[in-house]
């Protein structure tokens, strides 16, 4: 039986404060997914399903998976009211046998990386999931960087980019953070294991930020999201 996740106590915030797919991180994402029409899409750590529900719409075969019972109730729900034809699943994705294998032609993760404490067992069950040259698309915060004026760091203020590990803030600016903490973990390691499980990534994306953010103060800003594709192979792509 899996233990309760850290967004149960928190599922209607979050719904409320992260409810839309137009921002610059959302769409860097949607872009490197390209056309999904007709495509079986899996998107991993779905939440309330903002994400699965616009591939959805784009024609995608869809089905969502999360390790939180309550995000999920509330992704079920929205399928209720306006189907699309989603498939929602409860279930910690680096369990093993939580995912079919060779089942899918495009994974998608959406700021949940950071949120799962078994990365390898969840990019391996990624791995197995996708089809050959299937791709895997997810973003995080970037974790070369301390965040922005209003965007939080993928590490604590008070810490190092080389100390990975489970951490928690008191940071006004991170009000998501302070409820559920977050993984930080170094991009060389985010790329071992991308590398283990087979996945290599061929495109990168570091959206700047949404317009109106201050040029005079903010002028040494540095990227606060990474978005990576990455293919399924048993070699990097030529």
């Amino acid at each position: 039986m899996m233990e309760q996740a850290r967004y149960d106590a928190i599922a209607d915030y979050y719904i409320a404060g992260f409810d839309s797919v137009d921002d610059p991180a959302s769409r860097a994402l949607l872009d490197l997914l390209g056309p999904v029409a007709g495509l079986d899409i899996l998107d991993v750590a779905c939440g309330h399903g903002r994400v699965t529900r616009e591939l959805a719409r784009r024609g995608a075969n869809i089905a969502g998976v999360d390790i939180s019972e309550k995000l999920i109730s509330h992704a079920i729900e929205a399928e209720r009211s306006e189907p699309l034809g989603i498939g929602y699943q409860h279930a910690d994705v680096s369990a093993v046998g939580a995912l079919r294998t060779n089942a899918f032609d495009l994974v998608v993760c959406h700021f949940g990386l950071s949120d799962i404490d078994d990365l390898d067992g969840a990019l391996t069950a990624i791995g197995a999931a996708l089809r050959r040259n299937g791709r895997f698309v997810f973003s995080i915060l970037h974790p070369c960087f301390g965040g922005g004026k209003d965007i939080a760091g993928s590490w604590p203020a008070a810490g190092s980019y080389y100390d990975e590990g489970h951490w928690t803030t008191q940071e006004e600016r991170s009000k998501l953070r302070r409820r559920v903490g977050a993984h930080h973990r170094t991009l060389s390691t985010y790329l071992g294991s991308l590398r283990r499980s087979g996945l290599w990534p061929d495109a990168i994306a570091e959206p700047p930020p949404a317009p109106g953010w201050d040029p005079v103060h903010d002028a040494d800003r540095k990227p606060v999201h990474l978005v990576v594709r990455a293919v399924k192979s048993d070699a990097p792509p030529a």
